[in-house]
Protein backbone atom coordinates (compact mmCIF):
# COMPACT_ATOMS: atom_id res chain seq x y z
CA UNK A 1 0.00 0.00 0.00
CA UNK A 2 2.04 3.49 -0.79
CA UNK A 3 1.79 6.06 1.26
CA UNK A 4 0.31 9.84 0.62
CA UNK A 5 1.82 11.12 3.57
CA UNK A 6 4.20 13.63 2.19
CA UNK A 7 4.92 17.46 2.60
CA UNK A 8 3.43 19.93 4.81
CA UNK A 9 1.19 19.09 6.87
CA UNK A 10 -0.64 21.39 9.32
CA UNK A 11 -1.99 19.76 12.98
CA UNK A 12 -5.33 22.26 12.61
CA UNK A 13 -6.64 23.17 16.19
CA UNK A 14 -10.20 22.76 16.73
CA UNK A 15 -11.91 26.30 16.72
CA UNK A 16 -14.43 26.13 19.60
CA UNK A 17 -17.24 29.13 20.45
CA UNK A 18 -17.19 31.10 23.64
CA UNK A 19 -19.61 28.58 25.20
CA UNK A 20 -17.19 25.91 24.48
CA UNK A 21 -18.70 24.08 21.51
CA UNK A 22 -16.97 23.21 18.32
CA UNK A 23 -17.05 26.34 15.58
CA UNK A 24 -17.13 24.35 12.92
CA UNK A 25 -17.52 27.48 10.40
CA UNK A 26 -14.67 28.61 11.57
CA UNK A 27 -12.61 25.34 11.10
CA UNK A 28 -14.08 25.55 7.63
CA UNK A 29 -12.62 29.17 7.18
CA UNK A 30 -8.99 28.11 8.51
CA UNK A 31 -9.23 24.77 5.97
CA UNK A 32 -9.80 27.54 2.96
CA UNK A 33 -7.04 29.10 3.81
CA UNK A 34 -4.93 26.88 4.45
CA UNK A 35 -5.71 24.83 1.26
CA UNK A 36 -5.21 28.33 -0.83
CA UNK A 37 -1.38 29.01 0.65
CA UNK A 38 -0.24 25.29 -0.83
CA UNK A 39 -0.27 22.87 2.25
CA UNK A 40 -0.03 19.58 1.47
CA UNK A 41 -2.86 17.87 3.64
CA UNK A 42 -3.93 18.57 7.36
CA UNK A 43 -3.68 16.72 10.41
CA UNK A 44 -6.94 16.88 11.86
CA UNK A 45 -8.11 16.13 15.49
CA UNK A 46 -4.43 15.50 16.86
CA UNK A 47 -2.80 17.42 19.64
CA UNK A 48 -3.47 20.94 18.92
CA UNK A 49 -6.77 19.73 17.75
CA UNK A 50 -7.42 18.45 21.58
CA UNK A 51 -8.62 15.61 20.52
CA UNK A 52 -8.92 13.99 24.16
CA UNK A 53 -10.99 17.09 24.98
CA UNK A 54 -14.03 16.43 22.33
CA UNK A 55 -16.58 13.41 22.72
CA UNK A 56 -16.93 10.70 20.74
CA UNK A 57 -19.68 11.82 18.87
CA UNK A 58 -17.90 15.28 18.35
CA UNK A 59 -14.95 13.40 16.93
CA UNK A 60 -16.97 11.78 14.60
CA UNK A 61 -18.98 14.43 13.28
CA UNK A 62 -15.33 16.91 13.26
CA UNK A 63 -13.89 14.27 11.16
CA UNK A 64 -17.33 14.26 8.60
CA UNK A 65 -17.09 18.00 8.48
CA UNK A 66 -13.68 18.24 7.46
CA UNK A 67 -13.75 15.30 4.80
CA UNK A 68 -16.77 17.52 3.58
CA UNK A 69 -15.34 20.99 3.57
CA UNK A 70 -11.87 19.88 1.87
CA UNK A 71 -13.28 18.03 -0.79
CA UNK A 72 -10.39 15.84 -1.98
CA UNK A 73 -8.28 18.81 -2.84
CA UNK A 74 -5.66 18.31 -0.01
CA UNK A 75 -5.22 14.46 2.21
CA UNK A 76 -6.80 14.37 5.47
CA UNK A 77 -5.53 12.25 8.04
CA UNK A 78 -7.10 12.13 11.95
CA UNK A 79 -5.94 11.74 14.50
CA UNK A 80 -6.73 8.32 16.68
CA UNK A 81 -6.12 8.83 20.11
CA UNK A 82 -8.37 6.49 22.97
CA UNK A 83 -7.72 4.36 25.61
CA UNK A 84 -7.97 1.37 24.77
CA UNK A 85 -7.15 -0.80 21.71
CA UNK A 86 -11.19 -1.08 21.36
CA UNK A 87 -12.37 2.03 21.15
CA UNK A 88 -9.62 3.07 18.85
CA UNK A 89 -10.73 0.33 16.68
CA UNK A 90 -14.35 1.21 16.85
CA UNK A 91 -12.97 4.95 15.92
CA UNK A 92 -10.61 3.84 12.66
CA UNK A 93 -13.85 1.63 12.07
CA UNK A 94 -16.40 4.72 12.00
CA UNK A 95 -14.77 7.09 10.35
CA UNK A 96 -13.16 4.38 7.28
CA UNK A 97 -16.25 5.56 5.28
CA UNK A 98 -16.08 9.25 5.45
CA UNK A 99 -13.45 9.72 2.80
CA UNK A 100 -10.81 10.66 5.39
CA UNK A 101 -7.15 9.56 3.93
CA UNK A 102 -5.97 8.09 6.54
CA UNK A 103 -5.06 7.52 10.76
CA UNK A 104 -2.50 9.33 12.68
CA UNK A 105 -2.27 6.26 15.45
CA UNK A 106 -1.40 6.87 19.00
CA UNK A 107 -0.61 4.46 21.97
CA UNK A 108 -3.46 3.78 24.16
CA UNK A 109 -3.80 6.66 26.48
CA UNK A 110 -4.00 6.72 30.22
CA UNK A 111 -2.46 3.65 31.05
CA UNK A 112 1.14 3.27 29.56
CA UNK A 113 1.77 -0.18 27.75
CA UNK A 114 5.20 -1.87 27.69
CA UNK A 115 6.57 -2.77 24.41
CA UNK A 116 3.85 -6.13 23.68
CA UNK A 117 0.80 -4.30 24.60
CA UNK A 118 1.32 -1.26 22.50
CA UNK A 119 2.27 -3.47 19.60
CA UNK A 120 -0.68 -5.24 20.30
CA UNK A 121 -2.84 -2.11 20.11
CA UNK A 122 -1.04 -0.95 16.56
CA UNK A 123 -2.03 -4.40 15.56
CA UNK A 124 -5.58 -4.68 17.06
CA UNK A 125 -6.35 -1.11 15.03
CA UNK A 126 -4.60 -1.96 11.95
CA UNK A 127 -6.44 -4.87 11.26
CA UNK A 128 -9.89 -3.32 12.27
CA UNK A 129 -9.66 -0.95 9.36
CA UNK A 130 -8.24 -0.72 5.76
CA UNK A 131 -7.30 2.89 6.26
CA UNK A 132 -3.42 3.59 5.87
CA UNK A 133 -1.67 4.40 9.74
CA UNK A 134 0.94 6.58 10.16
CA UNK A 135 2.73 5.85 14.00
CA UNK A 136 2.69 8.71 15.81
CA UNK A 137 5.69 7.83 17.86
CA UNK A 138 6.51 10.12 20.43
CA UNK A 139 8.20 8.62 23.74
CA UNK A 140 8.90 12.32 25.55
CA UNK A 141 5.40 12.76 25.14
CA UNK A 142 3.44 9.44 25.87
CA UNK A 143 6.56 7.17 27.48
CA UNK A 144 7.12 4.57 25.26
CA UNK A 145 9.02 4.27 22.35
CA UNK A 146 8.38 2.54 19.01
CA UNK A 147 11.53 1.23 18.90
CA UNK A 148 13.54 -0.28 15.96
CA UNK A 149 12.54 -3.68 16.45
CA UNK A 150 8.66 -2.82 17.76
CA UNK A 151 8.96 -1.25 14.09
CA UNK A 152 10.20 -4.38 12.45
CA UNK A 153 6.62 -6.19 13.59
CA UNK A 154 4.68 -3.71 12.41
CA UNK A 155 6.07 -3.32 9.08
CA UNK A 156 4.27 -6.86 8.65
CA UNK A 157 1.19 -4.94 8.80
CA UNK A 158 0.46 -3.92 5.09
CA UNK A 159 -1.40 -0.72 6.13
CA UNK A 160 0.76 0.84 8.59
CA UNK A 161 2.89 2.72 5.82
CA UNK A 162 4.32 6.19 7.76
CA UNK A 163 5.88 7.02 10.95
CA UNK A 164 5.76 10.62 12.62
CA UNK A 165 8.89 10.68 14.13
CA UNK A 166 9.15 12.76 17.20
CA UNK A 167 11.48 11.09 19.22
CA UNK A 168 13.67 14.27 18.99
CA UNK A 169 16.85 12.05 18.13
CA UNK A 170 17.40 13.34 14.30
CA UNK A 171 19.78 9.54 14.37
CA UNK A 172 16.85 7.59 14.48
CA UNK A 173 15.80 8.78 10.93
CA UNK A 174 18.96 7.61 9.13
CA UNK A 175 18.46 4.39 11.46
CA UNK A 176 14.52 3.78 10.08
CA UNK A 177 16.22 4.53 6.50
CA UNK A 178 18.95 2.47 6.63
CA UNK A 179 17.37 -0.57 8.14
CA UNK A 180 13.72 -0.19 6.56
CA UNK A 181 14.75 1.52 2.75
CA UNK A 182 11.13 3.21 1.74
CA UNK A 183 9.36 0.59 3.41
CA UNK A 184 7.71 3.59 5.05
CA UNK A 185 7.22 7.32 4.85
CA UNK A 186 8.99 9.32 6.93
CA UNK A 187 7.10 12.55 8.71
CA UNK A 188 8.98 14.93 10.90
CA UNK A 189 7.15 15.36 14.29
CA UNK A 190 8.93 18.09 15.87
CA UNK A 191 8.91 21.95 14.83
CA UNK A 192 12.87 23.36 16.00
CA UNK A 193 14.41 20.23 14.36
CA UNK A 194 12.40 20.41 10.94
CA UNK A 195 14.82 21.35 8.45
CA UNK A 196 17.65 18.99 10.36
CA UNK A 197 14.59 16.04 9.39
CA UNK A 198 14.19 16.96 6.17
CA UNK A 199 17.93 16.82 4.64
CA UNK A 200 17.96 13.72 6.57
CA UNK A 201 15.29 12.27 4.12
CA UNK A 202 12.09 13.06 5.51
CA UNK A 203 9.62 13.73 3.24
CA UNK A 204 6.28 14.90 5.37
CA UNK A 205 6.58 17.43 8.06
CA UNK A 206 3.68 17.74 10.64
CA UNK A 207 3.68 20.94 11.88
CA UNK A 208 1.52 23.41 14.88
CA UNK A 209 2.74 26.52 13.53
CA UNK A 210 2.20 25.59 10.13
CA UNK A 211 -1.20 26.92 11.04
CA UNK A 212 -0.34 30.27 11.36
CA UNK A 213 2.46 30.75 8.94
CA UNK A 214 1.71 28.21 6.28
CA UNK A 215 3.56 29.72 2.56
CA UNK A 216 6.81 30.41 4.98
CA UNK A 217 6.66 26.56 5.89
CA UNK A 218 5.89 25.28 2.58
CA UNK A 219 9.00 27.56 0.93
CA UNK A 220 11.15 25.58 3.24
CA UNK A 221 10.49 22.51 2.53
CA UNK A 222 10.72 23.23 -0.59
CA UNK A 223 14.17 24.87 -0.70
CA UNK A 224 15.42 22.34 1.48
CA UNK A 225 14.17 19.47 -0.77
CA UNK A 226 15.79 21.60 -3.76
CA UNK A 227 19.00 21.45 -1.99
CA UNK A 228 18.86 25.35 -1.63
CA UNK A 229 20.16 25.51 1.86
CA UNK A 230 21.08 28.77 2.03
CA UNK A 231 17.95 29.91 1.56
CA UNK A 232 16.41 27.48 3.34
CA UNK A 233 18.88 28.59 6.63
CA UNK A 234 17.05 31.79 6.41
CA UNK A 235 13.61 31.00 6.53
CA UNK A 236 14.21 28.68 9.05
CA UNK A 237 16.49 31.10 11.48
CA UNK A 238 13.39 33.61 11.12
CA UNK A 239 11.28 30.73 12.30
CA UNK A 240 12.64 29.33 15.06
CA UNK A 241 11.81 31.31 17.73
CA UNK A 242 8.17 30.32 16.84
CA UNK A 243 8.39 27.04 16.19
CA UNK A 244 9.70 26.96 19.65
CA UNK A 245 6.13 27.05 20.82
CA UNK A 246 5.17 23.66 19.76
CA UNK A 247 7.60 22.02 22.31
CA UNK A 248 6.61 23.93 25.37
CA UNK A 249 4.04 21.87 27.53
CA UNK A 250 1.51 24.71 26.98
CA UNK A 251 1.65 24.58 22.99
CA UNK A 252 -2.12 24.39 22.19
CA UNK A 253 -2.69 27.78 24.20
CA UNK A 254 0.36 28.72 22.58
CA UNK A 255 -0.70 28.03 18.64
CA UNK A 256 -4.19 28.98 19.03
CA UNK A 257 -2.79 32.10 20.29
CA UNK A 258 -0.69 32.81 17.56
CA UNK A 259 -3.47 31.76 14.96
CA UNK A 260 -5.81 34.41 16.82
CA UNK A 261 -2.93 37.23 16.35
CA UNK A 262 -3.32 36.61 12.53
CA UNK A 263 -6.78 36.34 12.16
CA UNK A 264 -6.91 32.85 11.66
CA UNK A 265 -9.36 31.46 14.80
CA UNK A 266 -10.08 32.28 18.34
CA UNK A 267 -7.82 31.00 21.38
CA UNK A 268 -10.49 29.23 22.90
CA UNK A 269 -9.62 26.33 24.62
CA UNK A 270 -11.20 23.69 26.41
CA UNK A 271 -10.69 22.98 30.30
CA UNK A 272 -8.40 22.34 32.27
CA UNK A 273 -6.65 24.35 29.41
CA UNK A 274 -7.06 27.84 29.82
CA UNK A 275 -6.20 30.82 27.55
CA UNK A 276 -2.78 32.02 28.55
CA UNK A 277 -2.01 34.76 30.95
CA UNK A 278 0.46 37.15 32.61
CA UNK A 279 4.50 35.94 31.42
CA UNK A 280 3.67 33.02 29.03
CA UNK A 281 0.77 35.30 27.20
CA UNK A 282 2.94 37.91 26.80
CA UNK A 283 5.96 35.80 25.35
CA UNK A 284 3.70 34.59 22.87
CA UNK A 285 2.84 37.60 21.91
CA UNK A 286 6.79 39.12 21.54
CA UNK A 287 7.97 36.20 19.83
CA UNK A 288 5.01 36.38 17.22
CA UNK A 289 5.61 40.62 17.28
CA UNK A 290 9.23 40.01 16.12
CA UNK A 291 8.32 37.33 13.67
CA UNK A 292 5.52 39.56 11.58
CA UNK A 293 7.97 42.88 12.28
CA UNK A 294 10.81 40.66 10.66
CA UNK A 295 9.00 38.90 8.09
CA UNK A 296 10.75 37.18 4.82
CA UNK A 297 9.46 38.67 1.72
CA UNK A 298 9.09 34.89 0.16
CA UNK A 299 8.78 36.34 -3.49
CA UNK A 300 11.96 36.63 -3.87
CA UNK A 301 12.91 32.77 -3.92
CA UNK A 302 12.02 31.83 -7.71
CA UNK A 303 11.05 28.13 -7.48
CA UNK A 304 10.02 27.87 -10.75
Amino acid sequence: MSSKFNGVFPAISTQFNDDGSINYASNATMLEQLISEGIDGIIALGTIGENLSLTPEEKRQFIKHTVEVVKGRIIVISGCSENTAEAASQFATDIQDTGVDGLMLLPAMVYRGCKTETLYHYQTVARATTLPIMIYNNPVTYGIDIDLEMTEILAKEPNIVAIKESTTDTRRLTELQTRFGDRFTILCGVDDIALESILLGATGWISGLTNVFPKESVMLMKLAQAGRIKEAREIYSWFMPLLRLDTIPKLVQAIKLAEQIVGRGSENVRAPRLKLVGDERAYVESTMADALANRIDLSKYNLD
